[in-house]
């Protein structure tokens, strides 16, 4: 199995620390599971003109031995400049472990990690499996940064609960308001093949519990303003970079809050949000709070990792605003903790 990195565009503000790969964690519960083992991402080259083409296929596992696939003529999202062209399949296990797919003039045959696409005049082309990793995964807090998780109990967070494996379990806010930053963090969407939409491995990073960059399992999935990187129902990513469920991924956010002269909003907020290394949303203004975010308002509010009934875990969460603004929020933050505590 092949391990491809997804690209990384260098973004000289986010200062984020991109020089080697790390080897992705295997969390299944059951690697046995077929259905498991066959989702993911595959390459190859297509033959279908005079000169092989550079395809990818996504596949989704459903469960019950139902998959659909997604065929990306032109290579992997976040691979190539170009947009490639999609061909959506449906398919089964056929009682061997082998996984057919049947699309337009197009069957897909995968068996242990190995695919080969037929079109309608039966010329072959090969498939292998990869695993894509985030090239900003594991990345370093820079010296000023405040480190929200690293494995121990966060002090930073609000009802905060950790897993025995050391993970961050969702529905946490932290202490303190944050205004203008930079935040990277980690998070891992479950396995869920049953669930569908906004059932399945549903959280969201509410910046000041105003402004919802959603995380969901959308891997397969067209983009939508609902789905993962989106800016809650207002913004879709410019390209959805969701990897498989289980596999760990990367945010790596700069906010600009919005600028207030009292009570009147004078400039809306600005948001550039990298997912999985590769930029969703760049400078975008955010015109009004989303979703159930609280309104907005002069008055700067914490960070929300949300709870919606699924198990999102994160890691490796950490936070860089103004230092001087920083050490006084925090500071204000733990005078309230101790009064609370008397």
């Amino acid at each position: 199995m092949n391990k491809t990195p997804i690209h990384l565009l260098l973004v000289s503000l986010l200062a984020i620390s991109a020089g080697s790969l790390f080897a992705q964690e295997n969390a299944v519960d059951n690697p046995a599971e077929v259905d498991f083992q066959l989702q993911g991402e595959y390459e190859g080259l297509l033959r279908s003109g005079v000169l092989p083409r550079p395809v990818g296929l996504q596949v989704i596992a459903l469960g019950e031995g139902q998959f659909d696939g997604v065929l990306y003529t032109g290579g992997l999202p976040g691979t190539r400049r170009n947009e490639p062209s999609t061909s959506t399949l449906h398919g089964k296990l056929d009682g061997q472990g082998r996984l057919v797919l049947q699309g337009d003039q197009m069957l897909i045959e995968i068996l242990q990690g190995r695919g080969t696409i037929r079109d309608s005049r039966q010329r072959e082309s090969q498939l292998h499996k990869v695993v894509r990793q985030s090239s900003t995964m594991s990345a370093p807090p820079p010296r000023n940064a405040l480190v929200l998780f690293d494995g121990s109990m966060p002090e930073h967070f609000q009802n905060a609960r950790v897993t025995e494996d050391g993970l961050l379990m969702e529905g946490v806010t932290t202490t303190m308001p944050v205004g203008d930053f930079q935040l990277h963090l980690e998070f891992r969407i479950p396995f869920m093949p049953q669930a569908r939409g906004q059932a399945r491995g549903n959280s969201g990073v509410y910046i000041q519990r105003r402004y919802e960059v959603q995380i969901l399992d959308s891997f397969g999935l067209s983009g939508a303003n609902n789905e993962c990187g989106g800016l809650y129902r207002q913004q879709q990513p410019r390209i959805n970079m969701c990897l498989p469920p289980l596999a760990w991924q990367t945010y790596d956010v700069l906010f600009r809050e919005a600028r207030w002269e009292g009570d009147e909003k004078i400039e809306n907020a600005h948001i550039t949000v990298l997912h999985n290394g590769v930029p969703i949303h760049w400078k975008h203004p955010i015109t009004n709070k989303t979703g159930a975010g609280q309104k907005e308002e002069a008055k700067p509010l914490p960070l929300h990792l949300q709870n919606h009934g699924n198990p999102v875990r994160f890691r490796n969460v950490w936070l860089v605003m103004d230092k001087q603004k920083l050490g006084a929020r925090v500071g204000r933050a733990r005078i309230t903790q101790q009064r609370e505590k008397h």
